[in-house]
């Protein structure tokens, strides 16, 4: 009975960080584009710029018509920043977060919460250079698990991590 638990003991990676908006970002970035809202936000940005081109080459323009189409565009590129710093927002005063990896699903503990999502909460993953972001099965993908590589105790851990993720959930 001591070795099924001491494999699932070993089959455990721990992670301890404190949410960044840089964390928060690449969650929002990766949702972005399996959803392939990255076009659209693109698509939006270029044709209020071209907008603004326009406004500008016309002969007699409003200055606030221009500054408003500028505007425009800006807000619509900066869109998955402004998510980040609002979801940082809402997750940061809870302090660190232990952040735990096997079989059963993924743990994630605070001074406040403890949160267990079983993998069947998820559809896959996708790995950046300094996260792996999991993505939840819903058609909006509105639950997205940052796991920030930082968090490891050895950059050794990476590689069991990646491989016990792997073993549950297909890479998107």
């Amino acid at each position: 009975m001591s070795g099924g638990t001491q494999d699932a003991t070993q089959d455990m990676v721990e992670l301890a960080y404190r949410p960044t908006r840089a964390d928060i970002l690449a969650g929002v970035l990766v949702r972005e584009r399996v959803r392939r809202l990255h076009l659209v936000r693109w698509g939006l940005t270029a044709l209020f710029g071209a907008g603004a081109l326009l406004t500008l080459t016309r002969g007699r323009t409003s200055a606030v018509s221009f500054v408003l189409i500028v505007f425009c565009a800006v807000v619509v590129w900066a869109m998955p920043r402004l998510q980040a710093h609002h979801a940082l927002r809402t997750v940061e005063w809870q302090g660190e977060y232990r952040t735990s990896v096997g079989e059963p699903g993924i743990t994630a503990e605070t001074a406040h919460v403890t949160l267990l999502q079983r993998w069947s909460v998820f559809r896959g993953y996708r790995e950046t250079r300094d996260h792996l972001v999991l993505l939840s099965r819903d058609p909006n993908i509105l639950l997205v698990e940052v796991l920030p590589l930082r968090g490891l105790r050895s950059p050794e851990e990476a590689e069991r991590l990646r491989a016990l993720v792997g073993r549950q959930l297909p890479r998107l």
